[in-house]
């Protein structure tokens, strides 16, 4: 094969199809015809000598030579894509740049309020548009759709750019007339009933089983170390309503703490440290590479972490 030769457009093209594994799909991606995208597919099986997706009952499966190839070709696009971005400097004062940001409900509530300050007194004209976790995907965030995704991650993929934003502890927030409240031990916060709040990594969530400890997360493992488990008597993935079910209904809620310290001031809640441990937290921050470089994302991730200092 002569390099030489090779449109760089179908490099393009075999990525987004072994992505989308959808002609149709894949050519609305790259904003080109169906049968732009079915004859770039036709040189990409000539060029390769294979049949790069193959229709299956469960729709185009791509081949084990297109698989083994997937990684390549998308690492090259990406350091191209950032090679070819030209430096520049950024201009908080008078930008009028849209930071699109995936946020949890739990950084949404705890950092963005004094992200949101810092901006209005040095970039007035900066606009912050945030979406949840439920609205994009790791392809978002790779191709920099997305300028920034903050949240809790269990798996991330290698080429992501990332930076730990805090570590948190946990803390149980109930009802002040709650009466646990005055003897709050292990045995008591085992009697209550509970709320279970959590949201973590991108997508649509799943329906919970309070069976499954190993999906229930941080606090139900913690307990479960003991030989104890808690008896959840609602699951949410909303931290405010979690809050709002632990002073209406009086159950416990246990948290990450900058989380529960909303309400610090707030008399009708009691703020108390877990009566076990609780392995901390880690909130972080992921970008692609596409946008490592870029002068405004610099601009834009020092400020996280300088609002998050504050926090």
């Amino acid at each position: 094969m002569n390099i030489s030769k090779i449109d760089l457009n179908l490099l393009i093209y075999l990525d987004v199809l072994l992505r989308e594994k959808n002609v149709t799909r894949a050519a609305g991606q790259l904003n080109i015809t169906q049968p732009a995208m079915s004859n770039g597919l036709k040189r990409l099986r000539v060029l390769f000598n294979d049949p790069i997706l193959v229709r299956t009952s469960d729709g185009m499966v791509p081949t084990e030579r297109s698989r083994a190839l997937a990684p390549t070709i998308r690492k090259i696009l990406l350091e191209l894509e950032e090679a070819l971005q030209g430096e520049e400097e950024f201009n908080e004062e008078n930008s009028q740049r849209v930071f699109r940001i995936m946020a949890s409900d739990y950084a949404a509530s705890t950092l963005l309020p004094n992200l949101l300050r810092k901006i209005n007194k040095i970039a007035p004209n900066v606009t912050i548009d945030i979406m949840t976790p439920s609205d994009v995907t790791f392809h978002d965030v790779e191709a920099g759709k997305i300028d920034m995704a903050i949240n809790r991650f269990d798996e991330l993929p290698q080429s992501f750019h990332q930076k730990t934003v805090w570590k948190d502890s946990f803390s149980c927030l109930i009802s002040a007339d709650n009466p646990i409240a005055a003897d709050f031990n292990l045995s008591t916060y085992l009697s209550s009933k509970h709320v279970w709040v959590s949201k973590t990594g991108f997508g649509v969530g799943v329906g919970m089983n309070p069976k499954d400890v190993q999906k229930l997360g941080w606090v139900d493992e913690a307990l479960a170390r003991l030989g104890k488990k808690r008896d959840i008597k609602v699951f949410t993935r909303n931290y405010n309503v979690a809050m709002q079910l632990a002073y209406e209904d009086g159950l416990v809620a246990t948290l990450p703490t900058k989380a529960a310290m909303i309400h610090k001031s707030e008399d009708k809640y009691t703020i108390i440290d877990p009566p076990f441990d609780i392995p901390d937290i880690e909130l972080k921050m992921i970008w692609s590479p596409l946008l490592h470089h870029d002068a405004s994302h610099i601009w834009f991730r020092q400020l996280v972490i300088e609002a998050a200092s504050e926090c």
